[in-house]
């Protein structure tokens, strides 16, 4: 692609009514609760300073996170974030199939955050159910072999071993440039969001604090 043309998300920064805004069902990042009271200190004293990535559903006409979860559950959470913001969250859009957007979520979350072992391991299993090789997991989520191996112990399934002789597996793979979202690899969003589609509606599960 031609850098001259090509803008980074973050130049594009949409304002969304966090009503429009629903989590992912895969993210394996963990913050502890002190952790949480800075970032809400943080967000209280100096705003919301980096935006929610999100993949924007056209079916459910919703925003889903790929990463800011928690600066999402701040606003949440917190009445007087809610009203300082107008009840609205600063987003950029990425444009990836369900696969790229669970590799992104876990390259923005490795660098800064402490994973949930039980729950990588269900995104490798998700990965390898929608075809994904164990060369392609380990190329754009930077995990090494032994790390994948351990994760496909945790979860207990031995379809998952199909892939354990690494002489093919391993091999450069030449990946498809995707520019489009895989409608066939497209997540389910939370029930309360499939009904909400004849109404019109976007329904929280939560409710502002």
């Amino acid at each position: 692609m031609n850098d001259s043309v090509y803008k980074s998300p973050a130049y594009q920064v949409l304002s969304v009514p966090i009503e429009k805004v629903v989590p992912n069902t895969y993210n394996p990042n963990a913050v502890a609760p002190p952790e949480m009271r800075l970032l809400y200190d943080s967000i209280k004293e100096d705003g919301y300073t980096m935006p929610i990535v999100c993949y924007y559903s056209k079916a459910q006409d919703v925003y889903v996170i790929v990463d800011g979860f928690h600066r999402y559950r701040i606003m949440l959470d917190h009445k007087d974030i809610y009203q300082r913001e107008n009840g609205k969250l600063p987003v950029t859009v990425i444009d990836k199939p369900l696969s790229n957007r669970m590799a992104s979520t876990i390259r923005h979350n490795r660098a800064r955050g402490n994973h949930d072992v039980d729950l990588m391991s269900n995104i490798v299993k998700e990965l390898h159910t929608i075809g994904r090789s164990d060369a392609w997991i380990s190329k754009h989520m930077g995990m090494s072999r032994d790390e994948i191996l351990r994760l496909k112990q945790i979860t207990g399934l031995t379809e998952l071993f199909r892939d354990v002789k690494f002489g093919q597996a391993w091999k450069p793979v030449e990946e498809p440039v995707v520019q489009k979202a895989n409608e066939e690899e497209e997540e389910k969003l939370p029930e309360d969001l499939e009904e909400s589609k004849d109404t019109g509606e976007v329904k929280n599960t939560e409710k502002i604090k």
